[in-house]
């Protein structure tokens, strides 16, 4: 039987999400406590893997029981009180056999935060910037991410990937308060470290560094040696995943 599972956790005491051989990641404590409360080796698939500090919101992962869990509701007790403060089971529900937490994601969101300053309770949480930034100006770059699909300018070095062409149907900057500014981008997938690069060269807009029209001619490149430095990764929230109706439908 297939279950999947939705979750939140904190990246700040993680290696990412993907299984390492020498450092803490969110599969691996997932997989130890899932395999403690199922009473045998479990292997969790997820939505896809986050770097290194990044955060999760919301996050989709699936594994196979030969038990069947027949309260679903309870087993979500039980697992959150073996894990760690900085992981959050929020649901499990059981999906056909074919399912698959990455492969049938239709689209993911990511939001980015930036404070204009300083605030100690947020250090995990968000991106302490120094100055001011021209919003308008980085919104119009932002524009640019729609127009194009390939991102080899953002995409990190050896990462295998078949092809670097996303489609993203939405990018904007808001202004959150007085000292904040949130970047929403959505696609039907990323690549690895993809967003963080954006953020990074957009900000570099957002201070004069280069023009908005600058920033369409690197998009269009297709050379990462010309995109800016990354974004630091506690800003980063990975906070939907979209999935077809008839996944949906099966657990209702």
């Amino acid at each position: 039987m297939r279950y999947f599972l939705e979750l939140a956790y904190s990246g700040a005491s993680y290696n990412g999400w993907q299984r390492q051989p020498n450092a803490p990641s969110v599969q691996q404590t997932l997989e130890e406590n899932l395999s403690k409360l199922l009473g045998a080796t479990i292997e969790i698939v997820g939505a896809g893997r986050t770097d290194t500090g990044v955060n999760a919101s919301y996050y989709v992962a699936h594994f196979d029981s030969v038990r069947e869990i027949s309260d679903c509701k309870d087993f979500c007790y039980h697992l959150n009180s073996m894990l760690p403060f900085d992981i959050a089971v929020y649901r499990v529900y059981e999906v056909s056999d074919s399912a698959h937490a990455r492969f049938d994601a239709i689209s993911r969101e990511y939001r980015y935060h930036i404070i204009l300053g300083k605030d100690p309770f947020r250090k995990h949480v968000a991106w302490q910037y120094y100055g001011a930034l021209d919003v308008e100006a980085m919104n119009t770059a932002a524009e640019h991410l729609l127009i194009n699909d390939d991102f080899t300018s953002f995409a990190k070095l050896n990462s295998n990937n078949h092809t670097n062409i996303c489609h993203v149907s939405h990018a904007r900057w808001e202004r959150v308060g007085e000292s904040e500014l949130v970047f929403t981008i959505r696609a039907n997938r990323f690549l690895r470290n993809m967003v963080r690069a954006i953020v990074g060269t957009l900000v570099d807009v957002g201070r004069g560094k280069i023009t908005s029209e600058r920033f369409g001619e690197i998009v269009r490149a297709r050379d990462l040696s010309l995109s800016s430095a990354s974004a630091p990764a506690a800003g980063l929230f990975l906070t939907d995943i979209e999935y077809p109706e008839t996944i949906k439908q099966q657990n209702n």
